[in-house]
């Protein structure tokens, strides 16, 4: 069996000393702010800091990773004798895994004996983190690459992602709500509950009265869609909320026994579309 290494991109939320540990390398998304000269890769900035910049009015800009970057990344394996699967950040949401894919098209001609394998997770955040961290359990259990790759494509369409966002005003600047919805929104405590849907989307599914509640709605869609609702793994991310991320995962645990395996900060890049105040839970369900 080739040995191989797991890469994904930061838009998975997972720490670069967590994904060292998982033995899986990354690649980074960036960002700026608006009125700064600056680029800054997400790991350049601790998320607390970027969250305070973004209360303070602050705008940042995100841009994905280009091809050159993922064929230098990926050339290194290829020369050191391993394949490659690359878990990507959803098409549906940035280009990132389209260059990735592109990287290893023009690898594999220059690299006929090796495995370049990518996968469009269809997956953000947390949810990609937990999908990267499903397919390196399997890795772990001796899987080749082309079983770890058909894995994950198996697990894409169960990666289920909820989660709400504590100020519409953010949503309104990325184009997910209008103008007139946010000012409404805002001014009646209004919390939108969203998903990521099979094609990789970002979707307003309903709405709820304040965060408690909303907390709630995102609760009840685990009780719905959860495949195993009793001893699944749960991840949670959030936007310099910690509290509202305990709550949430004490509402889990007190409901189905189960205690959540990760909490993380939604990353810089997410979090410049989703802004403070984001809360997301996510498992594997029968569908999204």
């Amino acid at each position: 069996m080739s040995e191989y290494m797991i890469y994904t991109d930061s838009a998975c939320d997972i720490a670069p000393e967590l994904l060292k540990e998982w033995d899986v390398k990354s690649q980074c998304l960036t960002f700026h702010f608006e009125g700064e000269d600056r680029e800054y890769a997400e790991n350049e900035m601790p998320a607390a800091d970027f969250y305070t910049r973004m209360r303070a009015g602050q705008v940042a800009k995100t841009a994905a990773i280009n091809v050159e970057t993922f064929r230098t990344a990926f050339e290194v394996e290829l020369k050191e004798g391993r394949d490659v699967l690359y878990l990507g950040f959803s098409s549906g949401l940035s280009n990132t895994s389209n260059a990735g894919q592109l990287a290893a098209n023009e690898l594999a001609e220059l690299y006929p004996e090796r495995k370049i394998l990518v996968v469009d997770t269809l997956c953000a955040s947390a949810g990609q983190g937990l999908l990267v961290y499903l397919t390196v359990q399997k890795r772990n259990e001796g899987a080749s690459i082309e079983e770890a790759a058909a894995y994950a494509r198996e697990l894409v369409p169960h990666l289920c992602h909820w989660f709400t966002v504590d100020d519409l005003m953010f949503l309104k600047r990325g184009g997910r709500v209008s103008p007139a919805v946010a000012l409404i929104g805002t001014m009646l405590n209004i919390k939108p509950v969203l998903h990521v849907d099979d094609e990789g989307h970002l979707i307003k599914v309903s709405q709820a009265r304040g965060r408690k509640a909303s907390l709630k709605a995102i609760v009840e869609q685990y009780d719905a869609l959860a495949l195993t609702p009793n001893a699944g793994t749960v991840f949670i991310c959030h936007g310099d909320c910690m509290d509202d991320a305990q709550r949430l995962a004490s509402m889990v645990r007190e409901k189905h026994g189960v205690e959540v395996k990760l909490i993380t900060y939604t990353g810089t890049v997410i979090g410049a579309h989703s802004g403070p105040g984001t809360l997301a839970l996510f498992f594997l369900g029968k569908h999204r």
